[in-house]
């Protein structure tokens, strides 16, 4: 029987051990499962959906590679970014001026002028495509296939994230870290594993260290998490770890000849997971901005998400392939869906978008500034989007200054991973409401980032039918890259 006070829910309630199964005995199986679930003292919460598959990827494959992905959930605006139009009438240029920036003749924001002044070290893609993208799930950008999306498609969640391709294909860096790590405020802000399975999820980031606390609209409560994922049960030690790990692995090898199912296979993988994320060196360390000097934690800031993009450099350094960084603070449709200032939770352009850019702009230079510092840059490649952008005239749902959705071009921009940049790809026509030239979709950011990460674009998965699917759907590397 279940004890009543016993109200959390441990890390290995998917083995099921008290369930019945077939022709119930007190067998083996159920003794196996209850042991191992013994192990659950290690007290990592959610552990199974986080799985840290071991790297598949082939000998020909670049190590050392990452992507990290500053996903503006919400679908900021381009107009009011990296795609203003200063001598369109106010109604569509909006409310902010421009700034130079250091690509002659290009002019963004000027509420960017950290961007502008490192413009040189960024691309700025300015025709992206968006046509079938939604939010919230967010799964077309995330997955680079048009038909992920889940509000026409029921199939849709079962797309996998192009993060848990890389996670497959290409895998970790180092042993024992996830390859793909997500920090999210809602699920529904990232992407998943789908047909390739729930172990190439995302680890999730925001269980694994101290990270403030904010609330719907961007308060700082005060509080901060606990960093669960890594935090021993009362009266557990890493000896004591140690020695039950032993027992484990005698119980395992009496009943391995016993198993003809998979399920031993599943428990050993998950076992050791288990322990290497707890007591593994790399891991434990990287998610601990303890350990980081005050010096480089003031710099990045205090900002929940400038504390969780120092822990995005960390742990790439520590050997992650992928990690997502999801800008939001509502778990809702995303802070950057400015609707109108009279419009809550999120506000407009002028009281809704315009406190975000600075906050962002330190913290997009700050993290590719702080990885070309340390030799990180040339192969980790940095990524902002969002999911679409906004309408080029202002005025929506009886606001005169929020922009409503808007899929028909949007800007993002990349910096670093060893690739050609200081340019502009594309263009919008003039006010900024359709691509004018140079159209890039979303396979084609899909075919970039596994270009980058050396994963075949002929690559294939099956789908729940057993059909073969390509992982690129309409796309190919975009060449200006150098790719």
């Amino acid at each position: 029987m279940s004890n009543p006070r016993h109200r959390h829910q441990h890390a290995f309630r998917a083995f099921h051990a008290l369930e019945r199964e077939g022709l119930f005995v007190a067998s083996r199986r159920n003794m196996l499962k209850t042991s191992i679930s013994g192990i659950a003292g290690l007290s990592l919460p959610r552990l199974l959906q986080a799985r840290a598959p071991r790297s598949a990827g082939g000998s020909d494959a670049p190590k050392g590679k990452s992507v990290i992905l500053l996903w503006m959930t919400g679908g900021p605006s381009q107009i009011d970014t990296w795609d203003p139009k200063p001598t369109q009438p106010i109604q569509n240029r909006g409310p902010f001026g421009v700034i130079q920036t250091k690509i002659p003749g290009v002019v963004i924001c000027e509420h960017l002028p950290l961007q502008a002044a490192m413009l040189d070290r960024f691309t700025v893609l300015r025709s992206v495509d968006a046509k079938y993208s939604n939010h919230e799930p967010n799964m077309v950008f995330q997955t680079g296939n048009l038909d992920a999306e889940p509000r026409t498609n029921p199939e849709a969640p079962r797309f996998p994230a192009i993060a848990s391709i890389v996670a497959k294909h290409h895998g970790s860096n180092q042993s024992g870290v996830p390859p793909y790590i997500g920090f999210f405020r809602s699920r529904s802000h990232i992407a998943y594993g789908g047909y390739l399975g729930q172990q190439y999820d995302p680890f999730p980031g925001n269980l694994g260290s101290r990270l403030p606390i904010y609330d719907l609209v961007g308060n700082d409560t005060g509080k901060s998490s606990d960093g669960e994922m890594f935090q021993l049960a009362k009266g557990l030690n890493f000896e004591r770890i140690q020695s039950r790990r032993q027992l484990l692995a005698d119980l395992d090898t009496m009943r391995r000849d016993l198993d003809e199912s998979n399920t031993m296979n599943a428990i050993d993988s998950h076992n050791q997971q288990a322990y290497e994320l707890l007591l593994g060196k790399q891991t434990r360390e990287a998610f601990d901005l303890e350990l980081e000097p005050q010096k480089t934690r003031e710099r990045y800031g205090n900002h929940l998400w400038c504390q969780q993009a120092l822990l995005a450099r960390r742990l790439v350094e520590a050997g992650s392939a992928f990690v997502t960084l999801d800008l939001s603070y509502h778990t809702a449709s995303g802070t950057w869906d400015n609707h109108g200032d009279n419009i809550p939770p999120y506000g407009g352009i002028s009281k809704g978008l315009k406190p975000l850019l600075p906050l962002f702009d330190h913290l997009l230079t700050t993290l590719v500034s702080d990885l070309e510092e340390r030799g990180k840059l040339e192969d980790t490649l940095v990524i902002a989007m969002g999911e679409f952008g906004r309408t080029p005239m202002m005025g929506t749902q009886g606001s005169t200054d929020g922009r409503d959705h808007w899929p028909n071009v949007m800007s993002m921009v990349m910096a670093g991973g060893g690739l050609r940049h200081g340019q502009v790809i594309g263009a919008s026509d003039k006010e900024g409401g359709f691509v004018r030239e140079r159209a890039v979709k979303p396979g084609d950011i899909a075919a970039t980032i596994y270009r980058f990460f050396g994963v075949p674009l002929d690559t294939q998965y099956t789908d729940g039918t057993g059909r073969p699917r390509s992982i690129i759907d309409q796309g190919e590397p975009l060449s200006e890259l150098g790719l």
